[in-house]
């Protein structure tokens, strides 16, 4: 089953998405004052951190391959629901355990964003499944960067618990709306095996698909590429010579999502069989970002420029991945992009890890030398990719469209 997804259910789509992945990330700007607030001391902090992303990693696993055998449109809006749970005893914890289980929990089932991805790739029109998930995704990234932006103007205003009942609220408001709006998600229909099946072939595809092994390598290397400067981008900028303030700093995150947002074209372009050309584009741009970016000390406008870039070409590479892999196994979106995102995560860790003992072994030059290692490894990855099946990309060309299959 396809349909035209417009752009009022690419928009819904594409909120969902935001506030989803807002769950995991809105702690981030409001870390001391809610480690403050529950009694945690500053080497306790790091767990309100950790816990939504563990939570994310395990939904990743269990959570998303649902939608292989269930309709994925009632699946969101049931996820929608528990995530708004998590957030919801978050704002009321009194507790640091308390506080935990809610993070947890939100962070979970956040792993809808995933779903409506998957869903994305399931009812649209094959000559337009890119342009709609470079769309939607576009939500994620705002979800990511915003947070940051917006929780802390909110619990400034309000108080950190304010930025989780908020969550909650229009988490709910979703969820009714995805069940109003949205078409039902019949893909799954005549698929084979159950639940367990679809597991056991999320460990099939990573040892038998080299296409997918090698986007999600690919995928790993640019998150973790990603995961260097934004888990390391406070701490130049609160040093000498800026000493920017956290609120100062989180709007580098508004020049983050202009670049991402600039990169929604690139499913159009995977949709004329060009996923390749831009995937390897991206990842030169992303390792030349990384010379700009180095400059933080000397200029926050070349540092702006860097940020612009990175985001832009992370996107693009994203969006390229997911279409070539939903593209390829339509009928096992939902535990392709599962297994696909349990690489971005951990290149996302990496990332985060290395760079802080970078920089405080070696300096932020150190810590951007190692973001542009990984962008490399990512290219060369990528120069080894094998190509996309041809009757496979041949099947999602736009009506009438002609010319030469896409490489890799």
């Amino acid at each position: 089953m396809s349909t035209i997804l417009g752009g009022g259910r690419r928009l819904l789509l594409a909120v969902v998405c935001a506030v989803a992945v807002a769950n995991v990330y809105a702690v981030q700007p409001v870390l001391d004052a809610a480690g403050s607030d529950l009694g945690l001391t500053a080497g306790g902090l790091g767990w309100l951190v950790a816990i939504g992303q563990a939570g994310y990693l395990a939904g990743l696993v269990t959570l998303v391959p649902l939608g292989d055998v269930l309709d994925r449109r009632r699946l969101i809006a049931g996820h929608l629901v528990l995530t708004a749970a998590g957030s919801a005893v978050v704002a009321a914890s009194t507790t640091a355990p308390l506080a935990l289980v809610g993070l947890g929990v939100a962070g979970m089932f956040a792993v809808v964003v995933q779903t409506t991805v998957a869903y994305t790739a399931a009812v649209s029109s094959p000559h337009e499944r890119g342009r709609n998930i470079g769309a939607v995704t576009s939500g994620v990234v705002v979800g990511i960067l915003g947070a940051r932006v917006v929780a802390g103007f909110l619990a400034g205003a309000a108080g950190w618990r304010s930025v989780y009942a908020a969550l909650a609220a229009a988490s709910v408001i979703l969820a009714g709306l995805v069940l109003i709006s949205l078409p039902a998600d019949e893909s799954h229909e005549g698929a084979r095996g159950g639940y367990r099946q679809v597991i056991a072939s999320m460990g099939r595809l990573v040892a038998a698909d080299r296409m997918f092994r090698s986007r999600a390598a690919i995928a790993f290397f640019v998150f973790a590429s990603f995961g260097t400067l934004w888990s390391g981008l406070a701490l130049p900028l609160s040093a000498e010579p800026w000493h920017l303030t956290p609120a100062q700093i989180g709007l580098f995150a508004l020049a983050g999502l202009a670049g991402a947002l600039g990169a929604a074209r690139a499913g159009r372009w995977a949709d004329r069989g060009h996923a390749g050309t831009v995937t390897g584009w991206a990842l030169v741009v992303l390792i030349g970002s990384w010379a700009f970016t180095a400059r933080t000390g000397q200029s926050l406008w070349l540092l702006g420029a860097g940020v612009i870039l990175l985001d832009l070409a992370v996107q693009a590479v994203h969006v390229s991945n997911q279409h070539l892999i939903t593209t390829a196994r339509p009928r096992q979106a939902g535990s392709a992009i599962g297994a696909y995102m349990a690489f971005y995560s951990l290149g996302s860790a990496l990332g985060a890890v290395t760079t802080a003992w970078t920089y405080a072994t070696a300096g932020w030059p150190a810590a951007c030398l190692l973001g542009a290692g990984y962008a490399t490894a990512a290219l060369a990855v990528c120069a080894l990719s094998p190509r996309p099946h041809p009757a496979g990309a041949a099947a999602h060309r736009p009506p009438g469209s002609s010319g030469e299959l896409a490489r890799r």
